[in-house]
């Protein structure tokens, strides 16, 4: 993998959304950057709630031929159809989601900055590692993923590498010959313009 492509986006879904107005914003985006991959990360456990939303935005984004992901719920990306699932915690359950989405889903893996998580991951099979938040924060215990991790494993490993949380301009710039994905969402849903926002970052990876 690995080639000389620059990064591409893979977009983030915010946790809450009124969904009609939601999709009008999110074509919006779709439709001003290029986005590989958008993921869902429903905080609810409503299932009616959740599947309905996957069912909505599954056609704002397959009518642009981008792969619908959800977080963590292994079993409702199964029966909502979708392209696969993003595990945030690591290598845990990779072999788990791959027994019941098949060999063709996507399976992602948040990693942290933990290099040794990242290739347990890998040789479990996932299609992708992400790793994050890129700077230190107030949260969790501050710890980060460096660019020498990026660099490292965009390197040496074949499975791409995602970069995700905390990100910006500069980070993008710095990162963008390391990475094969930026993973973006709250850097861009907060503001008053997500697609100026998002315009500014994709500029930002070229």
């Amino acid at each position: 993998m690995n080639g000389m492509e620059q990064p591409k986006i893979y977009l983030i879904a915010p946790p809450l959304f009124e969904t009609r107005k939601f999709m009008n914003v999110l074509s919006a985006v779709l439709d001003s950057v290029e986005v590989a991959c958008l993921r869902l990360s429903p905080p609810s456990i409503d299932e009616t709630q959740v599947r309905r939303d996957c069912d909505i935005i599954r056609e704002v984004a397959r009518t642009r031929d981008v792969p619908l992901l959800i977080d963590t719920h292994i079993q409702m990306a199964k029966r909502a159809g979708l392209d696969g699932v993003h595990l945030p915690h690591g290598s845990r359950l990779v072999r788990s989601a791959r027994a019941a989405l098949g060999p063709d889903a996507i399976i992602g893996a948040f990693c942290h900055a933990s290099r040794h998580d990242g290739m347990v991951a890998a040789e479990a099979g996932a299609d992708y590692v992400s790793f994050g938040p890129v700077k230190s924060t107030s949260l969790g215990d501050g710890t980060h993923a460096t660019r020498d991790l990026f660099a490292w494993w965009f390197e040496t490993i074949e499975i791409p590498v995602v970069a995700e949380g905390s990100l910006d301009s500069a980070h993008l710039s710095s990162l963008a010959p390391v990475t094969d994905f930026f993973a973006i969402g709250p850097e861009i849903w907060g503001e008053d313009d997500p697609v100026t926002e998002i315009k500014g970052l994709a500029a930002a990876i070229s």
